[in-house]
């Protein structure tokens, strides 16, 4: 079945950039002066932020990274100066693989540069991300030899400094109006009291690793390392978390912003405008995706309509959301029931995937709940290479025909199989295979639940309407994100949105509409990126006819790591001029699938 849809002529015209100069140079000076740029700054990127980027298995640092105005203030004259050294660079003198590698680079240290002109470290939180909740996942990763153990702990100490520069920095932004709107901040601080009222190390997630430490480690050495941990756990992290938890509730969420547009904050204007940038990775304004955003919803709101007809339901379409939000039948009855839906889907995908894809990831995702302290504000799922993560909070706000969408996106083909790829690149620079890129990862993701028609994913009218429900939720963020920070919606009018035209739960709606309030920018990287993809697939069937193969299409998108929009539809500009030509190297030949 060939994909339908294309993107639109705002969205077309802002991918169709000139990413490579058409004169070709071998690889010379040029190519060297280059690679040595940002392989140095690369080097630097990691030592300053503390190793932030990187295989989601390396090392941790032994210490936490430095946030405070000087160090922000050095890093944006490094990363200037690095875009001065780019500028010195002309494009048509380097090799054709450093050209792409250029475009993509470039980019990214505009971001890196925008983030601190716009003092991003200001406010250092948003309702579905925090600065001290990055600790679940460093608690969750995998602990092998005593060192492990032993950054891990130093990283513990570190925290009530690394606290302390991170209220400077929120006092700083307090006072100029640069927080997020406080209607969004509403009982996020229960993640900070929940290690604050633990009554022992043993009862916070930082004692995680070390419930189940590897055999390898001497016990006398274990003993030593958890009796170390617990005196930095209950003298050192508690007390800085207390801390946190007083400026949270007693100075700073009392004190932000009631206006939600980002528009409204401090260069306002520009400011959206760079976060539209930034997350995905083309030249729209906001108003061109508000239109777009109202065309996408009108044409799903039509497929829903016929959907809704098929599994025989007589009511309007009103009463059919009320109806799948409503009867218990549509829910799990508990966590380990909606678990096990997520592990059976993700089985079934995995018997289909080798008609889809020329090579597999060699990376494994497990499927785990979302930690107790962030569930109650966290989304209903999250992926990444190692991990399926799966919101149990609240079960009757987790719809199971939704389940089979979620999973697709999250796990395999979407988010694990993308990224367990893009690290097995060992050919792509290291900016390449490690920092994400939201239009291309979330585009890709998206993309997967349509693929799942193709698969035969959806079983039942009910999942295909649960796909149609997930697809109408992207294409109606376009609407409600620039609703709120361009055109001045209330929380209330995005929320109704939102509840006129999917089937997502009122809980879940509610804690999506304050991400894309606190996140600008953020939700639109979605369907703009998913568009893309599909836009790119269409002209390649039609370029290449009977030659398409789909695999090897899969192949190429998925083997150029995380790039911008324009990037990835050169290249596939460049797969077509090869005829369709599997661009898989050497090495993964032991991976390819039967």
């Amino acid at each position: 079945m060939k994909v339908q849809g294309r993107a639109t002529g705002a969205l077309l015209a802002a991918l169709m950039i000139t990413v490579a100069a058409p004169a070709l140079a071998a690889p010379g000076p040029a190519d060297a002066r280059f690679k040595a740029l940002y392989e140095k700054e690369w080097t630097w990127r990691q030592d300053e932020l503390a190793r932030s980027d990187g295989p989601e298995d390396d090392t941790l640092a032994p210490r936490l990274p430095k946030v405070d105005a000087a160090s922000q203030a050095k890093r944006l004259a490094y990363w200037q100066d690095v875009r001065r050294q780019l500028d010195g660079i002309k494009l048509t003198d380097l090799s054709a693989q450093q050209r792409v590698n250029y475009q993509v680079y470039r980019d990214q240290i505009d971001v890196l540069i925008n983030q601190q002109k716009f003092h991003e470290y200001e406010k250092p939180f948003n309702s579905d991300s925090s600065f001290w909740s990055n600790f679940n996942y460093k608690a969750a990763r995998r602990f092998v030899t005593a060192a492990d153990y032993e950054n891990y702990i130093s990283q513990l100490h570190d925290i009530p400094r690394y606290f302390g520069e991170q209220q400077v920095n929120m006092r700083v932004g307090l006072k100029r109006g640069w927080t997020p709107p406080k209607v969004t901040l509403v009982g996020r601080d229960v993640s900070v009291s929940a290690t604050v009222d633990a009554k022992t190390a043993e009862d916070t997630l930082f004692w995680q690793p070390f419930k189940d430490m590897p055999a390898s480690i001497p016990a006398a050495q274990q003993a030593a390392l958890k009796a170390k941990a617990k005196a930095t756990i209950e003298g050192e992290v508690k007390p800085a978390y207390a801390t946190l938890l007083k400026f949270l509730r007693d100075e700073y969420i009392p004190g932000t912003t009631e206006t939600l547009a980002a528009e409204a904050l401090p260069d306002g204007k520009a400011y959206y405008q760079a976060q539209i940038r930034e997350f995905a990775t083309v030249d729209m304004t906001p108003e061109q995706i508000h239109t777009l955003g109202l065309s996408e919803v009108a044409k799903i709101r039509a497929q829903m309509q016929d959907v809704m007809k098929e599994t025989g339901f007589t009511g309007d379409f009103p009463a059919f959301l009320s109806y799948l939000r409503t009867d218990p039948k549509f829910y799990p009855k508990t966590a380990q029931e909606l678990l096990n839906t997520g592990a059976w889907i993700s089985k079934r995908v995995d018997g289909k995937l080798s008609s889809y894809f020329g090579y597999l990831p060699r990376s494994r995702f497990t499927i785990i709940p979302v930690p107790a302290d962030i569930a109650p504000f966290y989304t209903s799922a999250r992926g990444g290479k190692t991990a399926y993560l799966i919101n149990t909070y609240n079960l009757p706000s987790r719809p199971l025909y939704n389940m089979t969408a979620l999973t697709l996106h999250e796990s395999a083909p979407g988010h694990s199989f993308q990224g367990g790829l893009a690290e097995e690149q060992a050919g792509l620079p290291d900016f390449r295979r490690y920092v994400y890129i939201s239009a291309y990862g979330e585009g890709w993701a998206l993309y997967c639940e349509y693929l799942g028609l193709e698969m035969g994913m959806y079983d039942t009218p009910y999942d295909r309407f649960g796909y149609l429900t997930f697809q109408m939720w992207r294409a109606a963020r376009l609407v409600v994100d620039t609703g709120i920070h361009h055109k001045g919606w209330s929380r209330a009018q995005a929320i109704q949105f939102l509840h006129d035209n999917t089937a997502l739960s009122d809980h879940d709606i509610e804690i999506e509409v304050d991400r894309y309030i606190s996140w600008p920018g953020q939700a639109v990287s979605y369907y703009l990126g998913m568009l893309a993809i599909k836009e790119a697939r269409v002209r390649a069937e039609k370029a290449l006819g009977p030659k398409f193969d789909i695999r090897a299409f899969h192949d190429t998108v998925l083997s150029i790591g995380s790039v911008p929009l324009p990037v990835l539809q050169a290249r596939i500009d460049q797969f077509i001029a090869e005829g369709g030509k599997d661009p898989m190297p050497v090495d993964f030949q032991k991976a390819k699938a039967p």
